[in-house]
């Protein structure tokens, strides 16, 4: 005649519950968070680059194209490792929800200002390449910026407006505005980044 209270679960299925609930809840953290793993003085370094770039490319025009496309390989690279260095260091993952959402965000207008590169290069439209990169790539920081640090997006902006400054300026101010966008900015954001995120 059991009057007394059922007994409890056996130990097994409160490890198996507990265990499903923390997936759960780590899962739904990965999906609301933030990336925070955007490399302050990495920027620095890669804004250094397209310093570099500008002066380069103003004394060997002939070559403008080709500076360009190399500091942007290595800026790129700088990015990278940067980026996973910090992640390391963080403890965080290049695969979490929010770095993937960083990267879907950064990833499709460069890919489309890759194609549009070769295709004003081939038209022979290249007076308008500064404006382009300079607009894609602050859509591209933009875009991913909202799954970051909130210092990110402000940063695409800044390239977005100097975009469409170069969209308008005078042809020979490309070279100026590319060194000023993906120069100064990338550097002043980088300092930011480094000094309020942790390196």
């Amino acid at each position: 005649m059991g009057t007394g209270n059922p007994p409890p679960p056996p130990p097994h299925r409160l490890d198996a519950r507990a265990e499903e609930n923390l997936r759960y809840i780590r899962q739904t953290m990965e999906r609301a968070g933030s990336f925070t793993a955007v490399p302050g003085w990495g920027g620095v370094l890669m804004g250094a680059t397209a310093l570099v770039a500008g002066l380069v490319a103003a004394r060997q025009p002939a070559r403008w194209l080709g500076v360009w496309l190399t500091a942007a390989v290595v800026a790129f690279a700088i990015g990278l490792v940067a980026m996973a260095r910090k992640a390391r260091r963080a403890g965080i993952s290049l695969v979490s929800g929010p770095a993937r959402k960083f990267a879907f965000g950064l990833a499709p207008p460069l890919v489309v200002g890759a194609v549009l590169t070769l295709a004003l290069y081939r038209a022979g439209e290249m007076r308008l390449l500064p404006a382009v990169w300079l607009l894609l790539y602050g859509v591209a920081v933009t875009a991913s910026g909202a799954h970051s640090v909130r210092v990110v997006p402000v940063l695409g902006l800044c390239l977005l407006a100097t975009g469409m400054v170069a969209l308008f300026a005078p042809a020979d101010w490309g070279n100026a505005l590319l060194a000023a966008g993906f120069g100064g900015w990338q550097i002043l954001f980088g300092l930011i980044i480094a000094r309020r995120h942790g390196g």
